[in-house]
C-alpha cells in the first residue's frame, strides 16, 4: 500500500449543542484498503460519514480526501468519493439505467460502456430497464452501489451497503469491493453491522464507541512467533487422563471436552508427543482465535451493534 492515505482524519470533533457526537477521532485509510467502521447503536458513525462527504460541518479537526480538505477544498475532495450514505435515493419513476444515465451527465468521462460495466458487476442486468419503484430494497442497494462506482472514485464509503441483501447479494458485493480495492486501488469504507461479514471483507477496522475511537484493529494478523504463548486446544479421546499427565507441566483445564493449555509453538510440540507416548489419542490441536465479535465485546462491553 501507498504511505500517502487517502483519507486522513485529524481530530475530528462534532458537537451539537453542549452535546459532543464525535470527540477528537483521528485515522487514516490507504489505497486499496478496505476499512470497516464498528459502533454501538449510537456511537457516531453515520455522523462521521456524514462529515466525510460533506453532509455536515466539523465542529473542529479536519478531514482530507486524497490530500483536498473538505474544508477548504470541497469540491477537490469530493469529486473523489462514491457514496451511499443511509439509504440510497433514486428517481423511483424512472429505470434504474435512466437513473444511471442521469447521474452520469454530471461527469462526461462517464461512458456507456462504464455504465453497462458497473450494471453487470452489481448483477442487475436483467432488471436494470425496470422502474426503480419495481425495485426490492436490495436491488435498490445494488443500483445505489453502480451509481457510486460509476466515476472510478478513489475512495467509496458504504454506510450498511448490506442491508436488504439476500446471503448470495452479500458474498457478491462482498468479493466485488475486494476486487475494486485489488485491482483499481480504490479505498473502501464500509460501516455494517453484520460483523461476519466485515471480518471476511476488511483489512482493518475501527470500533467507535460514545463518539470516540477506542481501536483500530488488522483483520486476521495473528503472529507466527515461536516465543508467542497462546491458549491452544485439543481434541483428544480421554480428557481428564490428558490433564493428569500434564500436571506440572503449566496450567491446563478442560473446556467444552477439549484440553486446553497456554502453551508457544515449542511447548505444544512438546505436549502433543507426551500424550501420544502416553497412549492418549490426539484427533487435533488448534490455537484458540477470538472472532471479530469476541473483540468487538471485549473491548465496547456491549452488546449492542450498529
Amino acid at each position: 500500500m501507498s504511505q500517502a492515505p487517502i483519507v486522513r482524519l485529524q481530530e475530528v470533533t462534532k458537537r451539537i449543542g453542549s452535546r459532543t457526537i464525535i470527540d477528537r477521532v483521528s485515522l487514516d485509510v490507504q489505497p486499496g484498503e478496505v476499512f470497516g467502521f464498528l459502533g454501538p447503536n449510537g456511537s457516531g458513525k453515520t455522523t462521521t460519514i456524514r462529515m466525510m462527504v460533506g453532509l455536515m460541518s466539523l465542529t473542529s479537526g479536519d478531514i482530507t480526501i486524497a490530500g483536498h480538505s473538505v474544508k477548504t477544498a470541497f469540491r477537490q475532495a469530493i469529486s473523489r468519493v462514491g457514496a451511499i450514505v443511509e439509504n440510497p435515493e433514486m428517481y423511483k419513476f424512472l429505470t434504474g439505467y435512466q437513473n444511471l444515465v442521469h447521474f452520469a451527465r454530471m461527469n462526461p468521462a462517464i461512458t456507456k460502456a462504464r455504465i453497462d460495466e458497473v450494471v453487470e458487476l452489481v448483477g442487475l442486468q436483467k432488471r436494470i430497464h425496470d422502474k426503480v419503484k419495481k425495485y426490492s430494497l436490495g436491488m435498490r442497494q445494488r443500483l445505489g452501489v453502480a451509481q457510486a462506482i460509476l466515476h472510478r472514485p478513489s475512495l467509496l464509503v458504504l454506510d450498511e451497503p448490506t442491508n436488504g441483501l439476500d446471503p448470495a447479494g452479500i458474498r457478491e458485493l462482498r468479493d466485488y469491493l475486494r476486487l475494486l480495492a485489488r485491482e483499481e486501488g480504490t479505498a473502501v469504507f464500509v460501516s455494517s453491522h453484520l460483523l461476519s461479514e466485515m471480518e471476511l471483507m476488511c483489512d482493518r477496522v475501527a470500533i467507535l464507541q460514545q463518539g470516540k475511537l477506542i481501536d483500530i484493529r488488522s483483520i486476521g494478523a495473528q503472529t507466527e512467533s515461536s516465543s508467542a504463548a497462546e491458549e491452544v486446544l485439543f481434541e483428544v479421546d480421554q480428557p481428564d487422563a490428558a490433564l493428569g499427565i500434564l500436571e506440572g507441566q503449566g496450567a491446563g483445564r478442560i473446556v467444552d471436552g477439549l484440553l486446553t493449555i497456554t502453551a508457544d509453538r515449542d511447548l505444544t510440540a512438546a505436549v502433543n508427543r507426551r500424550l501420544v507416548e502416553a497412549g492418549i489419542r490426539v484427533y487435533g490441536i488448534r490455537k484458540k482465535t477470538k472472532s471479530l465479535e469476541d473483540q468487538f465485546l471485549e473491548v465496547t462491553g456491549s452488546d449492542t451493534i450498529g
